[in-house]
């Protein structure tokens, strides 16, 4: 039983984010502990896990809402409610908010309420203009809970992004669903909860969703490497000669050569216990990867300004193979504390070294992702 967890575990890491220890949970999400008795319904759901309980109740706890008035347990009395938790940096659930959309347009008018509850991993998703900006920019049109202080992330005893819970006529969660994938299974979960509350066309055709852009699925046969934070806290494979320098501005030099999913610094920067920060014009990032995309979470220190950058794929402009937030020359600007699309390859996916340079200080670095 203990390797058959432990197994799962690994191979949930790569369809979920994982919180980094804000609300107390465990940060790396593989000890699994109490929440491996359901942190392994990746593929399907464990009906009648929370029957009886009032999970709902939390959401008077959210410290605001966006597109929507307060809602209240007694407001949504006979509806079924989705509840999913997410972080609007964390590149899992972007992959799964098309099903989202498409969810709460297709079932609204037959008792679903869609409810994003907004639990933040990095310290600026506490700022809910910049949630309130991502809102729009991500096309989140359901009513959204700010919980910046993680009231209802807790009172869920909730471990991670994405996550759904499934709440009936009733008030009392029956289902739940954490991370990507297994969408057709959620959607027959909504189908069934609908049907139990006396809605009689219902149907059971599936949606069909076009996702595109930092949306689209991960090409998961050609993922070999997994997301990384690049704080001393929870970073793995930095190689920059002399290691890690804690809290404090440092020369750094990176290797010659990096071997895949290692990642070193060059240039003067800081590294703190979440992130890294760089100090001088021209200090760079080096990334051994395998995968189709690459995506970096990085903003201006100072909100309002912005920094020039570059990057390069095996010493060379990315050409056809760059991301949204570059050109095909490498070329891009960081002027919004959020998740970057550095890097989107065509053709063959191999082991390649990405760079980025910064034409400027006062960028703050947090985390890679892949897809």
């Amino acid at each position: 039983m203990k390797t058959n967890l432990l197994l799962a575990s690994f191979l949930l890491i790569t369809s979920i984010g994982l919180p980094n220890g804000s609300f107390g949970a465990d940060a790396m999400g593989l000890s699994m502990s109490s929440k491996g008795s359901h942190g392994l319904s990746v593929q399907g759901s464990i009906f009648g896990w929370f029957a009886g309980q009032s999970e709902l109740a939390s959401i008077t706890q959210a410290d605001e809402w966006l597109n929507s008035p307060p809602l209240t347990p007694t407001a949504l009395r006979g509806k079924v409610v989705l509840v999913s938790f997410w972080t609007y940096t964390c590149i899992n659930w972007m992959r799964a908010q098309p099903y989202l959309r498409a969810w709460s347009k297709k079932y609204q008018s037959q008792g679903l309420v869609v409810i994003g509850v907004h639990s933040p991993e990095f310290r600026f998703e506490k700022n809910v203009e910049n949630v309130r900006r991502e809102v729009k920019a991500l096309g989140v049109d359901y009513p959204v809970a700010i919980d910046s202080k993680g009231a209802i992330w807790s009172a869920f005893n909730n471990n991670f992004w994405p996550a759904f819970y499934f709440i009936d006529a009733q008030g009392r969660v029956r289902d739940q669903h954490f991370g990507e994938g297994s969408y057709d299974e959620s959607e027959k979960i909504v189908q069934r909860l609908l049907a139990e509350s006396g809605n009689e066309v219902v149907g059971s055709d599936l949606v069909s969703v076009d996702a595109r852009g930092l949306e689209a699925a991960a090409d998961k046969a050609n993922l070999k490497s997994r997301e990384n934070y690049v704080g001393y806290e929870r970073t793995q494979g930095f190689v920059s000669l002399g290691g890690v320098i804690r809290n404090k501005s440092h020369l750094f030099e990176a290797p010659a050569q990096l071997r895949l999913n290692e990642w070193a610094l060059s240039g003067d920067w800081i590294m703190a216990s979440d992130g890294v920060s760089v100090k001088r014009t021209n200090g760079r990032i080096t990334y051994r990867f395998h995968a189709r995309d690459l995506h970096l979470v990085m903003g201006p220190a100072s909100p309002g300004t912005s920094v020039k950058f570059r990057v390069l794929i095996d010493g060379h402009p990315p050409g056809g193979s760059h991301g949204l937030d570059v050109d095909e020359h490498g070329n891009g600007t960081v002027s919004e504390q959020r998740l970057y699309q550095l890097i989107r390859q065509l053709g063959p996916i191999v082991d390649r070294q990405f760079d980025i340079e910064f034409f400027g200080p006062g960028v703050e670095a947090f985390c890679f992702t892949f897809g």
